[in-house]
């Protein structure tokens, strides 16, 4: 008579005990990230911040914020280099929080896999982690979910969510926008988080190049300059807010740079920004170059070199360029805010890069 075994969880593909070490594994890299206001640690059903520290606030307002980091995870996947992703995903929900100036206060994590190693989940949760303190904000919890059958054994993603506080009468935005103010660019670490299906059809499909191919252009080899964590602006420019009037911010990610400036500039005004006052990074003209893309569908696509933007009353634009300068942010005025005259778009791209 032949014996049927009964089904399990981990028959179905899902190890519980390797998700509960890779909990373990994570936890050091977690309590980095601890500020004052968080209460316990990581295990319990849900992260607890503490509400209290919002009395100092005349009427403190919450900002929510929500991301992840695309098709860049595959990359990180084939090199097998899972520490930098983190930055990536920290730097895509708390620079969008700080556009309507408020103070990233704490972040939690979604890993799927379609199977838990825990040292790779570790891994990536070391990069949020590290992230989120070059962020100031608190890593309070997350979720490591098991896909199997839905995912391959070493396919996964990543998402996140934040919260930060800016007080109501300090609240960004289009109404604060003026005629006349100076746009302020900050340079990017590279592609950042946005655009890589269409970097990867043009280095993979088209020129049809290798990750570890050197490129004698980045000084490095094609899967490293592909992997550069995206750069994280919160404190620069929560300090801009500290040192000098600030009238607004634009973080450029999918969709390019002027169509995120346009989306914080009111009606009746227009943000011209000077391709001239700087030179895209080596990376933009190589996808350009390899997919034979033009250059407004880079545009649309790509940061095209600038991660941040700030804008600023002229007055206030020597201020604002030290104190970037003052830590350590490539920054410099791009353009400026007119009338919107006869423009459809509230922003747009002038003149030629800088060679």
């Amino acid at each position: 008579m032949s014996e049927t075994t009964g089904a399990s969880y981990a028959a179905a593909g899902v190890d519980i005990e390797a998700g509960d070490r890779a909990v373990e594994l994570m936890k050091e890299w977690v309590k980095k990230t601890r500020r004052p206001e968080v209460l316990g640690g990581i295990g319990g059903f849900a992260g607890l911040f503490d509400a209290s520290a919002l009395k100092r606030y005349e009427r403190p307002l919450l900002a929510s914020a929500t991301d992840g980091v695309g098709t860049k995870v595959d990359l990180a996947r084939q090199m097998g280099v899972y520490d930098t992703i983190g930055h990536d995903l920290v730097g895509m929900v708390v620079d969008d929080l700080v556009v309507c100036g408020a103070e990233p206060l704490f972040m939690t994590d979604y890993i799927c896999v379609g199977k838990v190693h825990p040292e790779r989940v570790a891994s990536i949760v070391k990069g949020i982690a590290e992230g989120c303190v070059l962020a100031g904000c608190a890593l309070v919890g997350g979720e490591t979910a098991e896909h199997p059958g839905l995912l391959g054994p070493d396919d996964f993603d990543v998402a996140g969510a934040g919260t930060g506080v800016v007080e109501a009468d300090r609240l960004l935005g289009p109404d604060r926008i003026r005629k006349g103010d100076a746009v302020i660019a900050m340079a990017s670490s590279g592609l950042h988080s946005n655009g890589y299906s269409l970097v990867r059809h043009v280095v993979f499909d088209r020129a049809g190049w290798a990750l570890d191919r050197d490129v004698e252009e980045f000084g490095r080899t094609l899967g490293e300059e592909l992997l550069e964590p995206t750069k994280i602006y919160s404190l620069d420019c929560l300090a801009l807010t500290r040192t000098t009037e600030v009238h607004g911010f634009s973080h450029v990610t999918g969709g390019g740079l002027a169509n995120n400036l346009a989306r914080v500039i009111p009606d009746g005004l227009h943000a011209t920004v000077d391709r001239s006052t700087w030179t895209p990074g080596a990376v933009f003209d190589l996808v350009g170059k390899a997919g034979q893309v033009e250059q407004l569908e880079l545009e649309k696509t790509l940061n095209m070199g600038v991660g941040m933007i700030a804008i600023v009353p002229a007055e206030s634009v020597d201020v604002a360029l030290t104190t970037l300068a003052d830590r350590g942010v490539d920054s410099w005025v791009a353009g400026e805010i007119t009338d919107r005259g006869t423009h459809t778009t509230g922003a747009e791209l002038t003149g030629s890069y800088a060679r």
